[in-house]
């Protein structure tokens, strides 16, 4: 027995010796009473006082009947095997198409439909024959057609129900596709969850995360759109003010250095205090790049990505514009070593220290390195980048010129 409210979902107890025992609570008094015995907890269960309980027991029961009845292989044999769980799979299948149409307002009947796949048409409303790209879109919209995204038992579900389902969605059939296509539909999913209050913190709060952690670097603005379209309009109920205004102001700066936007300009003093501007730099490419030789990962990635950039930078034309992000005194005289050591003199070497911005805070450097490519235009195409991945990014840029 507890004291403790018991909000809708499945949970379960244990005893000491390891048995255990799922149980439903879902819209109705949860005062009820279990008997059973200790030989199988599940299959001799007993309720009193709860339907819901009544018809969980039942199915499990039905369906603990259904897989005795179909005999298991007694050889190793494979194609035995896979007959076996194929015609296991079709009982279950059939068992639980039955009991839902029978049951369809019980949460274990919800709770099994949330698991279903949905069945995407070939042909289309006007009769003509869907292309994948037409069934894809499809899938995307109708993905959880099958799954009440308004009912709080959502939440207190096996991984497979709800959280998988989830995952599985943002991380496959979403993954490479672009921020304007990815907000929308995760608009569509959030706004059907909001009258549960608990699947939308859920949902809104592990989207924010996923996409704040993301190494994608265009899905920065799917995680600038989720903050300024929920945090900053009050939606996430659940956060404080302080930890609401820590999110909009990342995603504030965020938003100003995003993949298409033009990037902020800088004016920095290279060794001989001489000014550069970053945006008056005359090469088709640049690769702008935060680092300091006291960061480890910087003293690997910086002479790798030099290498890179000693191969293409004279096919593509691209200039480097790199700051020095810790400018003290003792980091400048490694800073100096560093670039002399490793060859480092074809880039354009900046001081941090002074600058006509706050680029700590303008271009969010919490970390080094920190690595940008703009165009002649000073449009960011690419962030986030490594020695490979600029490779593989001018590699693109040079098979699409070679196209037009």
């Amino acid at each position: 027995s507890t004291t403790d409210t018991l909000y809708p979902g499945l949970y379960f107890f244990a005893s000491g010796s390891g048995q255990y025992v799922e149980f439903v609570v879902y819209h109705e008094n949860p005062f009820f009473e279990f008997e059973t015995d200790q030989a199988d907890w599940m299959q001799h269960m007993k309720v009193k006082g709860s339907e819901e309980n009544q018809c969980f027991y039942q199915f499990h029961k039905l369906s603990h009947q259904a897989q005795l009845a179909i005999p298991e292989p007694t050889t190793q044999d494979s194609i035995a095997y896979a007959s076996y769980r194929r015609q296991l799979s079709l009982t279950m299948d059939s068992l639980k198409r039955d009991f839902i149409a029978r049951n369809p307002q019980r949460m274990i009947s919800k709770m099994m439909l949330s698991t279903k796949e949905i069945e995407v048409p070939t042909i289309d409303s006007a009769g003509h024959l869907m292309d994948n790209r037409s069934r894809w879109e499809y899938y995307v919209r109708h993905c959880f057609d099958n799954m009440p995204l308004d009912d709080d038992f959502l939440v207190r579900t096996p991984q497979a129900v709800f959280y998988q389902r989830m995952d599985n969605y943002v991380n496959q059939s979403l993954m490479g596709v672009p921020p304007e296509i990815i907000c929308p539909l995760l608009d569509s999913l959030l706004d059907r969850t909001r009258a549960s209050r608990q699947n939308f913190h859920w949902l809104l709060h592990w989207l924010t995360e996923h996409y704040l952690q993301s190494n994608i670097m265009v899905y920065d603005a799917v995680y600038v759109h989720l903050i300024q379209r929920y945090y900053a309009t009050g939606a996430a109920w659940w956060m404080t003010p302080s930890g609401i205004e820590t999110e909009v102001d990342r995603a504030s700066r965020w938003d100003r250095i995003l993949v298409g936007k033009e990037a902020p300009e800088l004016i920095l003093f290279d060794t001989l205090h001489v000014p550069h501007s970053l945006h008056q730099m005359p090469n088709k490419y640049k690769l702008l790049i935060f680092w300091s030789p006291s960061c480890g990962h910087c003293q690997t990635a910086i002479p790798e990505l030099y290498n890179k950039y000693k191969t293409l930078s004279q096919r593509y034309d691209i200039g480097a514009y790199a700051i020095l992000s810790e400018p003290d005194a003792a980091t400048k005289e490694k800073w100096r070593h560093f670039i002399s050591e490793k060859g480092l003199q074809k880039w354009l070497h900046l001081d941090g220290g002074e600058a006509n911005v706050d680029w700590h805070d303008v271009y969010d450097i919490t970390s080094t390195p920190q690595i940008y490519l703009l165009d002649e235009k000073n449009i960011i195409i690419a962030k986030k980048l490594s020695a490979e991945t600029f490779e593989q990014v001018m590699q693109a840029i040079g098979n699409q010129q070679q196209s037009e």
